[in-house]
């Protein structure tokens, strides 16, 4: 089964759009979910000079307040350096309620679930369909997400959650593949450009418990190497 070229459909449609747009027309409006200012880095590079962006930022995924707050800071900061360089048309930021209890709701019964799972499609769910709402409700031409970058993120997923809720809202979906291209590299460099904080966890207090399991057991393994060394060494010498 051939998998869909989700970034190959997004370059037909920029295209589809140039030869459509006339010279005196607005730019397209595209509500743009994003999860952080790092995985919106690139996207907003490359899509800016196309549409007339806003972000909304809808992450009840991310439980600790400290930590919500500092990646909206980020994203704004971000926002504020593109629109003063002006990089394209100016980009608007759209704050959606953070409200961790609607996480928990959608994870419900799925919290065992190993990370990639059914627990992230629900999630996914989640965001995307809230911004498929907020789309239609605030009459944008096309709605999309910036999860689609990040290498863990199951793009086909994402595509075909989006253009389900597409239908159900009447709002275009914008396909992507956002880390094709060198997508994702481009969004470690100007991560590196801006100074931006980059987590190692997506927000959610599973994926947070994942990734210091994961820490724990790198500390072991080399702490295990070192004594493995040691004991090595030590036999050599006696």
């Amino acid at each position: 089964m051939n998998r869909v070229n989700y970034q190959k459909e997004l370059e037909e449609l920029l295209d589809e759009l140039k030869r459509e747009r006339r010279e005196d027309a607005q730019a397209p409006s595209l509500l743009l979910h994003s999860c952080c200012a790092p995985c919106s880095s690139y996207v907003l590079e490359y899509l800016c000079g196309r549409f007339r962006i806003t972000v909304f930022y809808f992450n009840p995924n991310i439980s600790e307040d400290a930590e919500y707050i500092r990646r909206m800071e980020e994203q704004k900061r971000l926002i504020d350096a593109y629109n003063r360089e002006g990089r394209g048309h100016p980009i608007s930021i759209l704050e959606g309620e953070h409200d961790p209890r609607r996480f928990f709701q959608a994870a419900k019964g799925l919290e065992d679930c190993a990370e990639g799972g059914e627990r992230c499609l629900r999630c996914f769910d989640l965001r995307l369909r809230e911004t498929a709402r907020q789309a239609s409700a605030g009459g944008y031409h096309f709605f999309g997400t910036t999860l689609t970058i990040s290498p863990l993120k199951d793009a086909a997923k994402l595509n075909e959650i989006g253009t389900a809720l597409a239908k159900e809202y009447g709002v275009a979906w914008l396909p992507s593949d956002f880390k094709k291209k060198n997508g994702f590299q481009r969004s470690v460099e100007l991560s590196k450009e801006y100074g931006l904080y980059r987590q190692d966890y997506c927000g959610c207090v599973f994926s947070k418990a994942g990734r210091q399991m994961s820490r724990a057991a790198e500390q072991t393994e080399g702490t295990g190497s070192m004594a493995d060394r040691s004991g090595q060494i030590t036999r050599s010498v006696t």
